[in-house]
């Protein structure tokens, strides 16, 4: 590609460029028609911003907090696996790029760093993403081992009591991720693919637990003084049964579209999610969001602020570490001018009124 990437879609390209094509599909793709994978983009398209005028904007101010933990803007790095298919340095350099923009890196229980390396490499608040395994030993051996690394925070993710149907894996034959989390707990050498097709898919359903259910978040409580958010609500339903078992937060996500395929956008639900719980915790969302606009609509529907994947995973790809922070940098960018030119001081000052979403269109021609 000519000239410098100015936008997150640029840095995509140059990612699909420089990544064997095996491991660009892993990242890029979806469950089956990949019809949420798409939704999830085009669902921000459909809501409009209503800017307001003859506001001071001189002095824009994009800081945050999410449990207390301040944050340069409303945006952290969601939990993504294998960044070293994507760069040699992996989480180690996704940590740092988090850590340089100010901002809380989730990682990944499936990461290519160990807890232990990512934990060292810089100084930094991070979250551990577990997911639970058919051995609970080792999900909880996980849990203490981040603790004891100062991690703040453990996401669960509860959207995945079997890996989605991800075609261009099976076709791929994708190979399955190493986590070095897992070295001399779980052993991928008898792993075979079913009928050919993808490892990863074969090794995440013959290890992640399908029987995790609400009354074990009263297990994982009990085995760390740690807060605890549920990644992968999609209902109010859920959003409430989360907040009756005790967790800290919760994140509306549809796992990037890699699960169940026609789900609904988070975008689409945030609202209704976080008007179903009424404040009692913060609200996290991720899927779709390429843009500063689109972290600007989020905060107005009620997130406290939005999670990125793929982006991050593509700054890697491109240029590693610096790739990462050009990434962050790119949607702080676009949000500061977009709170200066929507008439929002700070991010406290994006409220309700500053979008109109699909409904909001339809009753205003009843």
């Amino acid at each position: 590609m000519a000239g410098d990437p100015t936008n997150l879609k640029e840095i995509e390209e140059v990612a699909r460029q420089c990544l064997p094509k095996m491991f660009y599909d892993f990242f890029r793709g979806g469950a089956e028609d990949e019809f949420t994978l798409r939704e999830n983009v085009d669902a921000f398209q459909r809501i409009r911003i209503n800017p307001r005028v003859l506001i001071d904007v001189s002095n824009i101010n994009m800081s945050s907090s999410f449990l207390g933990f301040n944050l340069s803007a409303p945006i952290l790095v969601a939990p993504t696996s294998g960044h070293k298919l994507a760069h040699p340095q992996g989480e180690v350099a996704t940590a740092r790029a988090a850590a340089a923009c100010n901002t809380i890196m989730v990682q990944s229980f499936s990461s290519s760093c160990t807890i232990e390396e990512v934990a060292s490499s810089c100084n930094a608040v991070r979250f551990f993403q577990l997911y639970v395994y058919k051995r609970r030993d080792i999900s909880a051996l996980l849990v203490q081992r981040a603790e004891s690394c100062g991690f703040k925070a453990i996401v669960l993710t509860a959207d995945t009591p079997r890996i989605g149907r991800r075609e261009a894996d099976i076709k791929n034959k994708m190979i399955a991720i190493k986590s070095s989390n897992l070295d001399g707990l779980l052993s991928y050498d008898a792993i075979s693919a079913r009928d050919g097709g993808s490892k990863l898919e074969t090794f995440a359903n013959e290890t992640i637990d399908p029987s995790l259910c609400w009354k074990d978040i009263g297990w994982l409580k009990s085995i760390t003084k740690l807060p605890i958010l549920i990644k992968g609500i999609l209902s109010v339903e859920d959003a409430r049964k989360a907040v009756e078992v005790g967790v800290s937060g919760i994140i509306v996500s549809n796992h990037g579209a890699r699960q169940l395929d026609h789900v609904p956008a988070t975008i689409s639900v945030l609202e209704e999610v976080v008007k179903g719980i009424d404040g009692a915790v913060p609200v996290l969302i991720d899927g779709g969001i390429r843009r500063g606009t689109d972290v600007f609509k989020s905060i107005a529907l009620g997130a406290k602020a939005v999670m990125i994947g793929r982006p991050i995973i593509y700054g890697l790809a491109a240029n590693g570490e610096e790739g990462a922070i050009k990434v962050i940098q790119m949607l702080k960018n676009e949000l500061e001018l977009t709170m200066a030119l929507a008439g929002c001081p700070t991010v406290k000052d994006i409220t309700r009124s500053h979008v109109q979403t699909p409904t909001d269109r339809f009753r205003s021609l009843l």
